[in-house]
């Protein structure tokens, strides 16, 4: 990471150097990948690059979608964005085989990006194509890399969803399914929050909790449609479609109430060629958990005192007092660093001490005979 210079202007020469830092979230989605398989389609996953000190290390990695060249992945990268440093990333597009070890052979890779992080959150949605190695196109295969920020007080939730009754849409055995959240963002388009694991055979799946954040899942907009999708499995990547419901943040705090909170999983075509159809299960929501993460201004708004204690070594290795080389030196023109050290930090922590009085602690101290002060 590049080194901060120190401003000149009166504000930062008081206080330092200002860093403006601040939580963001990424998500990743590809179109087009190059089809490395034989039989069936690539199994991709994408490796998150940092570089540090001119090296380039792993920081994370999505899930494998099976048998996807349009993958959108369920994964959210999680990193601190600084405005005033220069935060180098990669991304890396690789087909797995059978374990999530990458494998050595070129065919593997599937295309990569370098972008800066400052890059994405200007753009909020960014999207190049990918490269092979050098530099040359991976067919019309192309990267999206949505940023988000993450406010520190907004907090997070945590879910835990199950059905009954849902179709079966298996002819040997039972359905396989897993649920997809969408959030319907301003401009109608569809954001992937998060997508379960996969409850094989199983018509009356128990998902486990899963825990998101409050602005990932509705922006902080408690009236904000979710789109719930929920599907069969099928290690081709021809997921069948079971049936879709509709839901908001305000309608699952309703559990809090002890409430109910169940949907309809509707598939619209049954609705318009079935005259007698209700549904193709239900969907519940079994638990909600609210989790408000909260900022050092909320523990201080609310009334947070901060008691300052003060230890000083008084023993002989410091020096005589009355030596100006000793830390306890008593100038009579300016302060001795010990006093220096306790005004820089009692003027900052009395903002928050009600009776603005501060214990001060001493040990190791033989005060000589005749000694003033």
């Amino acid at each position: 990471m590049n080194d901060v210079q120190e401003a000149t202007s009166p504000a930062t020469s008081l206080s330092g150097p200002a860093t403006c830092v601040c939580k963001v979230e990424l998500r990743v989605s590809c179109k087009a990948l190059l089809d490395r398989d034989t039989l069936n389609k690539s199994d991709p996953c994408v490796i998150v690059m940092v570089q540090t000190n001119g090296q380039w290390t792993e920081l994370d990695r999505t899930e494998v979608i099976k048998s996807n060249l349009h993958p959108v992945f369920a994964k959210v990268f999680s990193l601190d964005y600084y405005f005033e440093e220069v935060q180098k990333l990669r991304f890396e597009v690789y087909d797995i085989h059978g374990t999530h070890s990458i494998g050595t052979r070129d065919d593997d890779f599937l295309g990569g990006v370098e972008c800066t992080l400052g890059q994405i959150v200007a753009q909020k949605k960014m999207l190049k194509p990918l490269l092979l190695k050098y530099g040359k196109y991976a067919g019309k295969s192309t990267i999206t890399v949505h940023a988000e920020e993450i406010s520190g007080n907004n907090g997070y939730v945590e879910l835990s969803f199950c059905a009954k009754k849902l179709d079966d849409k298996d002819l040997f055995s039972k359905s396989d399914p897993f649920l997809e959240i969408y959030r319907i963002n301003d401009d109608e388009t569809e954001q992937l929050v998060h997508r379960t694991e996969v409850i094989k055979n199983n018509l009356n799946p128990v998902w486990e909790p899963f825990k998101v954040s409050l602005i990932s899942l509705c922006s902080c907009d408690e009236d904000r449609k979710l789109k719930c999708l929920v599907w069969d499995y099928d290690s081709r990547g021809k997921h069948d479609f079971i049936g879709e419901f509709y839901a908001t943040f305000r309608e699952m705090q309703n559990i809090a109430s002890g409430n109910k909170v169940t949907w309809d999983c509707v598939n619209p075509k049954y609705k318009q060629k079935k005259r007698n159809y209700k549904n193709s299960g239900v969907v519940i929501l079994s638990d909600l958990k609210l989790h408000r993460v909260y900022s050092f201004l909320d523990y201080i708004m609310g009334g947070c005192q901060i008691h300052f204690t003060v230890a000083i070594d008084f023993t002989a290795s410091n020096g005589d007092p009355r030596n100006s080389c000793s830390l306890h030196y008593i100038n009579p023109y300016q302060p001795n660093e010990y006093l220096k050290a306790l005004i820089a930090v009692g003027e900052i922590c009395q903002d928050y001490d009600s009776d603005k009085r501060f214990s001060a602690l001493g040990f190791g101290a033989r005060i000589p005979p005749n000694y003033e002060v």
